[in-house]
Formats: structure tokens, C-alpha cells, sequence
């Protein structure tokens, strides 16, 4: 096994991704298809979904982030943090879920490992 994907990849600091706010993280850094969204939630977990909103060409990570979900910037759809399934129209197909740790105040992402 790989050592650096068992240990995840590092990928900010918890104080770089201010609460209820995101980043995104390149493809070319992840190795998915898609960009990754690191997401704080406003009690200040750290969460992972594809980048992309389902309904439209969007960054999930330019959106909002509260109360267990993330709120697409352009149409308002909603996605839940833990599962990536849709909260909100007019998304109607879920995302993909990421698993992440937050060690010594470091963000790790396991791209492609369920939460």
C-alpha cells in the first residue's frame, strides 16, 4: 500500500479554511476526476465532496457551509456534508463523499475513502 495515501495527503491547515467557508483542492493534487471541496462547517468540522455541484458547473467550495450542509453558490442547491446526498433542489443527484482527518490542526484527505 502507498504510504503517503494511507496517511492521507496534507492538504491545509484547519485555520486556512475559515467556519462555514471552503477550499478547493486540484485534481492534479488528489488524483480523482473531480476538484475536492474541503469544507468547515460552522461548529468547525472539517468535511470533503467533489468540488462540482451535480446540477450545475459550480464550486461547491465557493459556497456556504452551515447546520450539516453546503449550499451551492449559484442555484441554491444543498448537499449534506457527511453523505453527499442532496438537501436541496434542484440538485436531485448526490455527490461524492471524502473521507478526511483533522491531526495536530492539519487537514488529510483520503480521496476516494467514504467518511
Amino acid at each position: 500500500m502507498d504510504t503517503a495515501k494511507s496517511q492521507g495527503i496534507r492538504v491545509a491547515s484547519v485555520d486556512d479554511i475559515p467556519e462555514g467557508e471552503g477550499i478547493a483542492i486540484s485534481s492534479d493534487i488528489t488524483g480523482t476526476e473531480d476538484d475536492i471541496a474541503i469544507l468547515r462547517d460552522d461548529d468547525g468540522t472539517c468535511w470533503a465532496l467533489n468540488d462540482t455541484c451535480t446540477h450545475e458547473t459550480a464550486s461547491l467550495a465557493e459556497g456556504w457551509v452551515e447546520d450539516g450542509d453546503v449550499e451551492c453558490p449559484l442555484h441554491s442547491s444543498r448537499f449534506n456534508l457527511k453523505t453527499g446526498k442532496v438537501d436541496g433542489l434542484p440538485a436531485t443527484r448526490d455527490t461524492v463523499p471524502h473521507r478526511v482527518e483533522v491531526r495536530d490542526g492539519e487537514v488529510y484527505l483520503f480521496p476516494g475513502e467514504r467518511p
